[in-house]
This record gives structure tokens, sequence and C-alpha cells, in this order.
């Protein structure tokens, strides 16, 4: 029987402000990548969702981004690779902390927004992501955008590079997410979002909004926790991967 992980971006309020329906969300997905309080995220907060992954028997991973909050990471903050690496362990660190307070450990590291789309194409940042984790834990999971310099710098280093392809995102004709900018780049209805993931995973390829067919092995399946579609999309996939005979587990 085939297995496929479930992730979603997890621990996001700030402050007195939430954001998403994390406790809903944990009760589906199989692994949870916690911001780590750069884009999102602060050490209450972090505690809350560690402690309520440990509940659910999710498994925990560092979220980190650019120190952003009220572009909620979303926007490049130029930095040389040394301040990358450095903000990133930072960031594992810190995470890594606080989840041993929880009594969980942190399993993976997936980066966030600008951080993580910069990183796709730029192989001197995928190469300071990937030396950051290495550097805190060689044994830690790098989570990857498919087909991204990601995967390659996390191979190249050794890591154990898991690929991840997006439920609720669109894809362009290079394998790339499209724009938030643009129409058509968020699936907010969960039966389309369920037909895309399963086309994904049945033939190990991305579908562009052009038509073209792009192969790619697929090991985890990313929700977005901050849309307010993400229970009603999750549950959708998780149901749809479930009849196909998928089991669901972390990596």
């Amino acid at each position: 029987m085939p297995t496929i992980d479930i992730n979603s971006d997890l621990g996001e309020g700030f402050g007195a402000y939430a954001m998403g329906d994390d406790d809903a969300l944990l009760a589906i997905v199989s692994s949870a990548n916690v911001a780590c309080g750069f884009h999102a995220g602060d050490p209450m907060v972090m505690a809350r969702t560690c402690e309520q992954a440990r509940r659910h028997g999710v498994s925990v991973g560092a979220h980190p981004g650019f120190p952003d909050l009220q572009g909620f990471g979303r926007r490049i903050i130029p930095m040389s690779e040394a301040e990358i690496e450095s903000m990133v362990a930072y960031q594992i660190g810190g995470l890594m902390g606080i989840a041993a307070r929880a009594g969980i450990p942190v399993a993976h590291v997936k980066a966030h927004g600008a951080l993580y789309n910069l990183a796709e194409v730029d192989t001197g940042v995928a190469a300071a992501l990937a030396r950051a984790v290495k550097a805190v834990d060689p044994n830690l999971i790098f989570v990857a955008a498919v087909g991204s310099y990601l995967v390659a710098e996390g191979e190249r280093l050794g890591l154990r590079v898991v690929r991840e392809a997006f439920a609720d995102r669109t894809y362009a004709d290079d394998g790339r997410l499209v724009s938030r900018k643009l129409p058509g780049s968020v699936l907010r209805d969960a039966a389309s979002a369920a037909d895309h993931v399963m086309r994904m995973v049945t033939e190990q390829a991305l579908f562009s909004l052009g038509g073209k067919r792009i192969p790619a092995q697929i090991d985890t399946i990313c929700v977005h926790g901050d849309e307010p579609t993400a229970v009603a999309v999750a549950t959708g996939v998780k149901q749809a991967l479930t009849k196909a005979g998928f089991t669901i587990a972390a990596p």
C-alpha cells in the first residue's frame, strides 16, 4: 500500500492574533511545519502548536522564514548566504527548545514563503538552507519543492530529502508555483484540490495551468494552514487519498 505525507504550515499566529484553525488541521495532517517566530509565531504559539501536535500524534518540523512579520514572510529580505544560514539555524534551534519542552522531537525543516520560493531557483540560497539544516542535525529531513535547487543541494550534502507538491496551489509551465498575484494561483475548492492531488500522486507528475505534464517524484502534499478553506481542502485531500488506498503517514 503506498504511503504519502500530508503537511501543513501551522503555528502562524502571533500574540493575541490567530491564523487558521490549527487544532482542526492537526486532526487531519501527518506533519506540521511550525513557524519559528520570524515570519509568524512566538514562543507561546510555538509551544501550543507543539503540544497540540503531540496530542494528535503529528510529526513536527521547523518552518523558518525571512524576518518579516508584517509581510508574513512573503517578501524577500536581501541577505547574504551566511546571514541566511545563521538565521535558519537560529530558528531551527529555537523550535527544538520549545518542542523538547513539549515532549516532541523536531523531525524536519521546510522553509517558508519567499525564502522557500527563492531557494527553489537560487542555488546559493538553497545551499545555505541545506548547510544550516545539516549543521544543526544531519538527521533532520529536508522538505524541498519537487524539481528545485533545494532537492539538488539537500542531496549533495547527504540530507534525507522529501519532495513536496501543493494541494492548494497551481503550477506554471516551468514547474514553479503560479504567483499569488495572478488569478487561478490558489485552489480553494476542496473537490478541485483533491482531484489535483490525485492526478499528481497517481501519475507522479505536476500539471501546469498551460497543460504541460512535468514528471516529478512526490513524497508529501502541503495544504496551507492560513487559508480559510484549509480544513475543507485538507479533509477532501485526505479522504481522496485514503479511498485510493494510500496510507497517510509522516516521512
